[in-house]
Formats: structure tokens, C-alpha cells, sequence
């Protein structure tokens, strides 16, 4: 199957063009001479260009990018505008600074700490997750991590400091019986 020759260059610049089908000068059969006899065979590709090539000329004409795959190096890409993304990250932030808190080893105050952190963080994560749903928003995993982590903060927090109130009240009664 053979195609037909690209139009003639009109832009005036000259230079290179992207010729997806291999039409360049010699690579198509070169009609038999009359009386059947041909001076030299042609080989496909070789042969002497039409015009010496250009250093510096037009770029390229790249073939459109096949879908599903990102864009070659240097293109621009389908991407829009970055979306804000500060709600989700503040929450995962929180929420691993409140971790961080419950695992210290002063009774009240990292438990209060914590909670509050944990506290906050579940509302930013929450607040992000409902901002990405509706389009306005990006880090959806950011926000579920904070909102997670938030979660689980407040419940060991409140755990923890019922524990510890729970343990002081048994060794309070302990001290006040054997007296």
C-alpha cells in the first residue's frame, strides 16, 4: 500500500518535517525507464536528498500523543490549574503531631494535647474530603489520613485519660483504706 507525497512545503521556513509513512526522497520505487532497462537499482532510503537539510529550521511536527499515556518530554500536558490542597495537608499534619503527643510520657497534658489535636484534625479532614468530592479541592488522600488519624487520636486520648483517672482513683482508695 502506498500513500501519496506530503504537500509541498508553503510556510516559507523550509526544515524538517515529521513524515510518519517513510515518503522521503527514495524510498519510493522509481518508475521503469523506458525500453524496460534501469540504469541503477534504487535501494529504499538512500538516494540524494531534494534540498540540502536546514541547521536550523521550523520544529518538528510531532504526532499526536496516543491516549492513556503521559505527555512526552517537553510537551505541554493536559493537566489544569493545581487545585488547593492546604485543608488536607494541615489535617494529616495534625494528625500525626497528635500520635506524636499521645506517645509521650506526661499523664494529663499529652492526653489533653492530643485530643485536641486529634479534635481538629477530624474536622479539617473532614471539611477536605466533603472541598475534593465537589471539585474544589485536591489531596483526597491527605484529607482521609488526617481524618483517620484524627479519629484514632481522640479515641486513645480518651481512653488513655480515663485509664489514668480510673488507676489514680483505685490507688487513692488503696492508700485511704489501709490507713
Amino acid at each position: 500500500m502506498t500513500y501519496p507525497p506530503p504537500p509541498p512545503d508553503q510556510s516559507g521556513q523550509g526544515g524538517f518535517q515529521y513524515d510518519p509513512y517513510g515518503s522521503q526522497p527514495g524510498s519510493q520505487p522509481q518508475p521503469p525507464q523506458p525500453g524496460g532497462y534501469s540504469p541503477q537499482p534504487q535501494q529504499p532510503g538512500y538516494g540524494q536528498p531534494s534540498q540540502p537539510p536546514q541547521p536550523y529550521g521550523a520544529a518538528p511536527q510531532l504526532p499526536p500523543q496516543a491516549p492513556g499515556y503521559p505527555p512526552a518530554y517537553g510537551a505541554p500536558g493536559p493537566y489544569g490549574p493545581q487545585l488547593p490542597k492546604g485543608q488536607a495537608i494541615a489535617s494529616m499534619v495534625l494528625g500525626i503531631i497528635g500520635v506524636g503527643i499521645l506517645c509521650l510520657p506526661i499523664p494529663y497534658v499529652s492526653g489533653i494535647i492530643s485530643l485536641v489535636c486529634g479534635v481538629i484534625a477530624a474536622i479539617l479532614g473532614g471539611i477536605a474530603i466533603k472541598k475534593v468530592n465537589q471539585g474544589v479541592a485536591a489531596g483526597k488522600g491527605q484529607a482521609i489520613t488526617g481524618l483517620v488519624l484524627g479519629l484514632i487520636v481522640c479515641a486513645l486520648a480518651v481512653i488513655g485519660m480515663i485509664a489514668l483517672a480510673a488507676g489514680l482513683a483505685m490507688l487513692g482508695g488503696m492508700g485511704a483504706a489501709t490507713v
